[in-house]
């Protein structure tokens, strides 16, 4: 009679909370790592919960790669602590872990079918339950014309799907992708963008690196900025955001009256031949509700009002500064060159 393979699950006694009681899947405080005399992480703190898509943000040679191998134990801190499912030692649950590196690398001449089976069987996977759920994965993504293909007879994108598909066979309950949009077009990238979702709709924690911050801003509940191996901000998104005030911008019918002291002192004005006058200006600390009180009293004639909060890429800016967000865009322009 043959064993049930089910999916893995996180053993009980592994499971670590923050002080909201939410169990983490990683914990990393104090990392620090140097290779000779270049310091390449300067000590990071990471928390994610079980359950979300987590990205770590940053340029090119930021310390990211040596953050998540950290993380993984494919390399020790220097100093620091990390923990895996509250596990210090995450070689002992690896059985529990997907991790697709940026540098992708299959035998060319295996299977589709074998190279999925294989690489789940280097995560305890037996090899020809996992050559079953290789296929199985690969109809399921449109990709069941290749089973019986090598390596070798793929496309680029044909074997980066095959690779990420082999990640992703021994049912994880953390995957980890190291740049995993590089090298994707625009219709790969959007199926691993649901894929993503996915995964974490059934409960498995996601984290990527990358350099691309819409990725980010559509996936990720929480981020780690990561600049210069330093990392000047990690927590939620709309945290990130909230670093620069949402502002207003407002059309009046009328240019002046007793509720332009409302505004704050740099409100910017801008009067359009034909039409109102435009304004810009943070939301004030009173609050919209005061604002609007006074503009209603005062007769502004209010033609059209909106609030917008800024988007991900200017929190960047605020952040982590001008240098790192010209490196995030050299990197994209490279690869979309490439």
């Amino acid at each position: 009679m043959q064993s049930k393979i089910v999916a893995n699950e996180v053993p009980a006694a592994l499971e670590t909370a923050t002080s909201s009681d939410q169990p983490l899947a990683i914990e990393a405080r104090g990392l620090i790592k140097r290779f000779d005399d270049t310091l390449a992480v300067d000590g990071v703190d990471i928390s994610v919960p079980q359950g979300a898509i987590y990205g770590i943000l940053g340029p090119n040679g930021a310390g990211k790669t040596t953050t998540l191998r950290m993380l993984l134990g494919i390399i020790d801190p220097d100093e620091g602590v990390r923990r895996v499912f509250g596990h210090d030692r995450p070689h002992d649950i690896a059985r529990l872990i997907g991790y697709l590196p940026e540098e992708r690398g299959l035998y060319p001449a295996m299977k589709c079918d074998e190279a999925i089976g294989f690489m789940g069987a280097l995560r305890g996977l037996p090899l020809e339950e996992g050559k079953k759920r290789g296929r199985e994965l690969l109809e399921r993504h449109g990709l069941s014309h290749a089973i019986d293909r090598q390596i070798r007879q793929l496309s680029k994108g044909m074997a980066q799907t095959v690779q990420l598909l082999g990640t992703l066979v021994h049912r994880p309950k953390l995957v980890v992708f190291d740049e995993p949009f590089s090298g994707l077009d625009a219709i790969n990238q959007g199926k691993l963008e649901v894929m993503i979702r996915e995964l974490a709709a059934e409960g498995t924690t996601v984290i990527f690196s990358t350099h691309v911050i819409a990725h980010a801003e559509r996936l990720c509940e929480g981020i780690a900025i990561i600049a210069g191996g330093k990392v000047p901000f990690a927590g939620q998104v709309d945290e990130a955001r909230d670093r620069i005030p949402a502002q207003v911008r407002l059309e009046t019918a009328q240019q002046d009256g007793p509720w332009r002291s409302a505004f704050p002192a740099d409100a910017r004005h801008d009067h359009k031949a034909g039409g109102g006058h435009f304004w810009n200006f943070p939301v004030p600390e009173a609050g919209i509700e005061a604002l609007l009180k006074r503009l209603i009293e005062g007769e502004a004639g209010i033609l059209s009002l909106s609030i917008e909060r800024a988007g991900l890429h200017d929190a960047f800016v605020e952040i982590a500064g001008e240098a790192a967000a010209r490196a995030l865009e050299e990197n994209a322009a490279e690869e979309d060159a490439a």
